[in-house]
């Protein structure tokens, strides 16, 4: 059933339609041309049949109508009666001999014997003996029974005047039945014909469409990304370098697939292994294209924002009120931090434009910018700590200095000591401060080398908790855990005496009295673990994981009442992480603080 509506619908059955229809047309045509020919000819031959009839009846009328009779010869209605029964015939039907006085003569009408010798009014005989009369043909058809016949009306003369008239009557259905065989015989031949040519149509169809069929064919299979297969070329015609030309395009369809496809894995593999995000948009802004990076940078997959505004998804409208205006912001930031964790992000734009330089959308290229706004953050506010921080000393050195000239201050045994001291600890305070702060460039910048060497933790620390005893403050004490073991480690002494410095020291300014720091050493595994724990007032939990930032104090006014630079953790960190270690810090308000870090130990063999 399939197969046949299809057959109804192709091109194959439209093929042999107009192939039926022309030949159809072609045989109308010349069928009406014969037709009307040949009946044309028929009626020329019948009439001229006819008329050579009546030539020849009208001179033996002529003859019976100028002759004189004697009495013992036949009446002159008898004469006539007798030469028109001779004329009659299948195809003549009637004939009537009128005299000049419109008297009937002689008739072959069975039904017309009572006219003879009476007048008759008929309009055409009458116009026949009129003077100058004239010869009539006329063709009667009579609509009731479907016949047609000839009439003829022709004046009847002799020397030059006239005697009479004939009046004939002949029946031309003959004719007409010859056409109806003759265009019967003609419609059967044009079906015959049609019935071969519609065959031979179905031939030429197919021998035509086969090709176009398998180019269909062809082309759906190229419609699902195979061009493997090519169509057959069955000759030089039209249709066949239709072929050619329909295989030259599979190949170039072919190549040019490839190609694209070839393009469009480099740039999925580009895209995929950018560290930074892609967002790609129509001309209306909304999204058609993200990759992976983009998708983590954003918190978003890309099946959740496919189709939604650039603008709403990044949040711009902080910076633009339209989308016009993204053209004009080459690039900005974007704050996708929450409430535990800060995100900044750069955006740069980029418009995409047709052949007509038109607008066709947008690229948007997503970095994350978090630690190098912090680092120029944190260079901001260290820029600014540390001129304050010297600012403060050299204030304070200079009011000093400025009493002391002014008058005679310097000259009071009381005084001037006093204001010299002061001005001695801000000195200090500021070389402190200095070297610190040269500590820390040279480590940033990579410009130190540690002397590492093999050394036995445990009688380290001893040595140093020993030298913090002797200068320890009445009312604090220290108390040691320490394994009883040898442990060695690969480390600079010196610095990690620094480090251990800063932090009991540390412990030691906001221990109160009667407090205890705990100086505790434990071995994890591969790695060695000491704790220098306080009972001071603690830190806040907010605050903890900023006590090792550059020049940050927990409680500003007491640590510069206590002479620290807020440089001595951050100076620890960059020693300990120098040393392939880790340094964090544990606190609780009003209960105390722990700073450990974490060193690895040296192999057995090593040893």
């Amino acid at each position: 059933m399939n197969r046949l509506k299809s057959f109804f619908k192709s091109i194959q059955l439209k093929f042999i339609i107009i192939y039926i229809l022309l030949l159809l047309i072609a045989i109308q045509v010349i069928g009406a041309y014969f037709a009307r020919q040949l009946e044309t000819q028929l009626l020329d031959n019948f009439t001229e049949s006819i008329n050579d009839r009546v030539e020849l009846l009208n001179y033996n009328l002529e003859q019976a109508l100028s002759a004189e009779r004697d009495e013992d010869e036949p009446s002159l209605e008898q004469d006539v009666q007798s030469i028109i029964y001779d004329f009659d015939s299948e195809d003549i039907t009637k004939i009537q001999v009128i005299d000049s006085n419109s008297r009937v003569l002689g008739t072959t009408s069975q039904f017309g014997q009572e006219n003879v010798g009476n007048r008759t009014t008929e309009p055409r005989i009458q116009r026949a003996l009129s003077p100058g009369g004239n010869r009539e043909e006329t063709i009667v058809y009579n609509s009731q029974i479907g016949h047609r016949t000839l009439v003829i009306s022709t004046p009847i003369e002799a020397d030059g005047e006239i005697v009479g008239a004939l009046s004939l009557e002949a029946s031309i259905e003959s004719v007409y039945s010859q056409l109806d065989d003759i265009n019967s015989i003609f419609a059967n031949g044009t079906m015959l014909a049609i019935t071969v040519s519609a065959l031979l149509g179905v031939l030429v169809a197919r021998t035509i469409t086969r090709p176009i069929m398998e180019m269909r064919k062809q082309a759906k299979v190229m419609a699902t990304g195979d061009y493997s297969n090519q169509v057959e070329v069955h000759g030089e015609d039209e249709i066949g370098q239709l072929a050619v030309s329909f295989n030259e395009l599979n190949e170039q369809l072919h190549l040019a697939q490839a190609t694209t496809e070839e393009e469009r894995r480099k740039l999925s593999s580009v895209l995929s292994n950018m560290t930074d995000g892609v967002i790609a948009t129509d001309d209306y802004g909304d999204i058609i294209l993200m990759n992976e990076p983009a998708s983590k940078l954003i918190g978003k997959e890309y099946i959740e924002v496919q189709g939604q505004p650039l603008l709403d998804v990044l949040g711009l409208y902080d910076h633009v009120d339209h989308l016009d205006e993204i053209k004009e912001l080459s690039s900005t930031i974007i704050d996708f931090s929450d409430g535990n964790q800060e995100l900044l992000l750069k955006a740069n734009f980029s418009v995409f434009q047709d052949d007509e330089e038109e607008m066709n959308g947008f690229l948007t290229v997503l970095s994350d910018v978090t630690e190098e706004e912090k680092v120029e953050r944190e260079r901001r506010e260290f820029v600014a700590n540390v001129s304050h921080e010297l600012r403060t000393p050299l204030t304070t050195m200079r009011s000093y200095l400025e009493a002391l000239t002014d008058g005679n201050t310097w000259q009071d045994e009381q005084i001037a000591p006093k204001f010299l001291n002061v001005v001695q600890n801000e000195s200090e305070r500021m070389i402190r401060l200095v070297n610190d702060l040269l500590q820390l460039s040279k480590m940033d910048n990579k410009d130190y080398r540690l002397e590492k060497k093999r050394t036995e933790y445990i009688a380290f620390i001893d040595q140093i908790v020993d030298r913090f005893e002797i200068n320890l403050r009445p009312g604090l004490s220290i108390e040691r855990g320490l394994p009883n073991k040898r442990y060695y480690v690969w480390m600079d002494s010196d610095k990690i005496t620094q480090v251990l410095d800063n932090i009991i020291s540390n412990a030691m300014k906001y221990s109160p009295e009667g407090g205890q720091i705990q100086v505790k050493v434990e071995v994890q595994k591969h790695h060695i673990v000491t704790k220098v724990t306080d009972e001071g007032v603690g830190i806040p939990d907010e605050k903890i994981d900023k006590i090792f930032d550059r020049f940050y104090r927990v409680d500003k006014a007491r640590t510069r009442q206590l002479g620290g630079t807020g440089l001595g953790l951050a100076i620890a960190k960059e020693i300990i992480e120098a040393h392939d270690g880790t340094i964090r810090a544990e606190s609780r308000e009003n209960q105390g603080t722990t700073i450990s870090f974490r060193l690895p130990l040296m192999r057995k063999k090593r040893g």
